[in-house]
């Protein structure tokens, strides 16, 4: 606890994602052949369309309301592909206070030491480059290498540059922010970055800037999307587009959302994006961190099919639950507490200003007690409120107070709506109580920072990024797919054993995969173990176009199996005899089910289709 601490002003983001069903403001997106777009977009038009977004083989417009049906029946053109709904896409974020002095230091947030980022160095010369898909980024903060970002407008958000509230610049600066002896150092830092900005005045964009934010990213030369946002439905327009970038050797990340439910959140749930949950700095999972299934199921009947896919769930973790980065200039408030010269942790309550006096303890504060006139008052918590514990500290002549937690862990309060009071409070945490009284002066101090506390999977998502440019810039003849399944397989196991839905397969390790590739090469060098004492068998079927291979196995021994496909590690999942993979094309498959973690496992077993 001894260091000191800041807290973020109270900013109205959103902090849990709506998932509706519904086009937002009647807004769709058209996909349409590319050298008949203007015929299409003139249509549009005449039937009262605002073209909203312009892409490569789609745009987005709004039609004041027009339902779905409706449009899709006025677009009734051959030149036109596809119409779908355009889903409002948020930023996914808690705020809170938390700790460090980056104003006049410089701060590894907790996040870097767990996952090993302070151990693997990063090489500026390997071309790493982030696009950071937000709320812009503020120029205003110089905690970055400004000769290395580039950025994109969109959709009439005004300049990628400039404040677009805090989000973008937090998120930013866990990627990348530099290692200049002031601030907090980013997973990567100084890599570069491209910035697009996405959401709007009002805080939220659509799924077809994102899939138009794709194609800039690309153009700009990225190898790594961060998406800290999200929200319901999902679009082939959006999908594809990750898609593509995927397969051009890219990796794509996306929050996983901070609802605490089960409910799959787009991007995040695409197969080609990676989902990213977050974990607090003991190891923990946040309480807000979302757990999608890995499981889909299709077809009814006898040809009902699940499908277990660890793509479209949680497939790893990091750092996301108070977490310390840029903002931008002077917009988070910071609170300071020292008590005998030594640094404590603090939150700021009320009343920006400066006092430093004699330590006073006024027990819980119930009533004025002169011996606290010109001393900085130290004050238990209970009994009577916040504000009126301050109130009686300066009636009593008191420049300052320290409210004491009386339970573990730090105290966040405000003095409420009616403040009636000037002098400088803070809170403080029961594991300091006994330091803090003992101690003969004391300083407190709230004012204004460049630095600030955010929680959420959208702090998770670009410590993740970060740590993925940090890895791939050691290994850049890798593909991002490639980076992706060596994070997972080198992640720390949290949780219940083996593969869950609330960490995936683990918190992420960069040490763990930088000597994992460098070990086995891009790769992996991952093979099954021999075969055993497990029976295996495979089928096919067919439903709605695509070919259902079912794997079944007798014999294990273990809660949940191993699942090889070709002799690569495919997935961890129960142990309940049966698995599915679904498949659009043909193909001829070899599968092996072992014990978790184990060298007993099946023989080989080969479907074809």
């Amino acid at each position: 606890m001894k260091i000191s601490k800041f807290t973020t002003s109270l900013i109205a983001l959103a902090v849990t994602t709506a998932f509706s069903a519904q086009a937002a403001d009647d807004r769709y997106i058209v996909k349409v052949d590319e050298s008949k777009k203007g015929i299409v977009k003139a249509l549009a038009k005449k039937m009262g369309a605002e073209l909203k977004v312009d892409g490569n083989g789609f745009f987005a417009a709004s039609f004041s309301g027009k339902s779905l049906d409706e449009v899709k029946g006025l677009l009734n053109n051959p030149h036109i592909q596809l119409i779908e709904e355009d889903h409002r896409r948020v930023p996914l974020a808690a705020y809170s206070d938390d700790l460090g002095n980056p104003m006049t230091q410089q701060l590894n947030p907790y996040a870097i030491y767990q996952s090993q980022a302070d151990q693997v160095n990063f090489n500026s010369n390997a071309g790493m480059k982030v696009c950071v898909i937000d709320s812009g980024l503020d120029r205003s903060n110089q905690d970055f290498n400004w000769g290395g970002i580039t950025g994109d407008n969109d959709s009439g958000t005004g300049n990628w540059d400039e404040n677009g509230g805090p989000h973008g610049t937090h998120v930013a600066g866990t990627i990348g922010a530099a290692d200049n002896n002031v601030g907090v150092v980013g997973m990567a830092p100084g890599v570069d970055m491209h910035i697009i900005k996405v959401f709007n005045a009002e805080g939220w964009g659509y799924s077809s800037d994102l899939a138009y934010a794709a194609q800039k990213c690309s153009d700009a030369g990225a190898n790594i999307i961060n998406m800290s946002l999200g929200g319901g439905g999902s679009n082939s327009t959006e999908s594809n587009a990750f898609q593509a970038f995927t397969d051009n050797g890219g990796l794509v990340l996306a929050a996983a959302g901070n609802d605490g439910n089960n409910v799959r959140s787009y991007p995040a749930g695409y197969p080609s994006v990676m989902m990213i949950g977050a974990n607090d700095a003991d190891n923990n999972i946040a309480d807000f961190s979302q757990f999608p299934s890995c499981e889909t199921t299709s077809g009814r009947g006898k040809n009902r099919q699940t499908v277990t896919d660890e793509t479209i769930c949680v497939e790893a973790t990091a750092g996301g639950v108070d977490t310390l980065s840029t903002y931008p200039a002077g917009m988070a408030t910071s609170a300071s507490m020292s008590a005998d010269g030594q640094a404590y942790a603090s939150s700021a309550m009320e009343n920006a200003g400066s006092a430093s006096g004699s330590v006073y303890f006024m027990g819980t504060a119930e009533a004025i007690d002169g011996g606290a006139n010109g001393s900085i008052c130290v004050i238990d918590r209970g009994a009577i409120s916040f504000h009126d514990k301050v109130k009686n500290c300066e009636d009593s002549g008191g420049i300052g107070a320290i409210i004491v937690n009386n339970e573990a862990g730090m105290l966040y309060g405000t003095l409420g709506d009616t403040n009636a009071t000037t002098i400088p409070a803070v809170g403080a945490a029961f594991e300091d109580r006994a330091a803090l009284i003992a101690a003969s002066n004391a300083t407190v101090n709230i004012g204004t920072s460049d630095y600030g506390y955010m929680s959420g999977t959208s702090m998770a998502t670009p410590a993740v990024a970060g740590l993925a440019a940090l890895v791939w810039s050691n290994h850049n003849g890798c593909t991002g797919t490639e980076i992706r399944e060596a994070l997972k397989a080198t992640a720390q196991d949290a949780g219940a054993a083996g593969h869950d839905v609330y960490f995936g397969h683990g918190i992420v390790k960069a040490k763990a995969a930088h000597d994992y590739l460098t070990a086995n090469g891009c790769g992996g060098g991952v093979t099954p173990p021999p075969s055993g004492d497990i029976t295996a068998d495979a089928s096919v079927s067919r439903s709605k176009g695509r070919n259902l291979v079912t794997i079944t196995w007798s014999g294990a021994s273990t809660s949940t199996v191993d699942i090889y496909r070709d002799g690569a590690f495919r997935t961890n999942t129960n142990n309940d005899g049966s698995y599915g993979e679904s498949f659009k094309g043909s193909g001829t498959y070899t599968y092996q089910v072992c014990d978790q973690g184990t060298n007993n496992c099946s023989t080989e077993v080969t479907v074809s289709f």
